[in-house]
């Protein structure tokens, strides 16, 4: 793993959290099941925690929509939660597609599937075209 990823120790917790909650549920619930345990748990940690936070979505200057954030963590890490049989490319791109429409540059997807899994995205801001003119 790289040395010195953006917000790494804060993305190292909610991995861990992510790996307790399911560990303690196992498989076969709902995402929002896996989403309000995740909420509880990363609360416990002391972290500050926003669930189904609304985002604006902009094109240009334009405001060309609203999408709500499943968690979005210490104002820095947006996460999305599946509980899919496994992340496929369309879960991929609707977390990059989060990070291109906010100023937050990480996100983490947890698949609380068969196999937990997670992928962690980042998008700098100095790379993000929807925003701004």
């Amino acid at each position: 793993m790289a040395a010195n990823l953006l917000h790494q120790e804060l993305t190292d917790q909610v991995i861990g959290a992510f790996y307790d909650v399911y560990n303690r549920l196992g498989t076969g619930f709902l995402e929002k099941v896996y989403e309000n345990a995740l909420y509880f748990e990363l609360t416990d940690r002391g972290l500050r925690v926003e669930q189904q936070k609304p985002v604006q979505v902009f094109y240009g200057a334009h405001s060309v929509g609203i999408y709500f954030a499943d968690l979005v963590v210490n104002d820095c890490v947006i996460i999305e939660v599946k509980a899919a049989e496994a992340i496929n490319p369309t879960h991929e791109a609707q977390l990059n597609n989060y990070l291109k429409a906010t100023e937050i540059e990480v996100g983490l997807l947890l698949n609380f599937g068969g196999k937990p899994e997670f992928r962690r995205k980042y998008l700098t801001n100095d790379r993000k075209k929807l925003r701004g003119k």
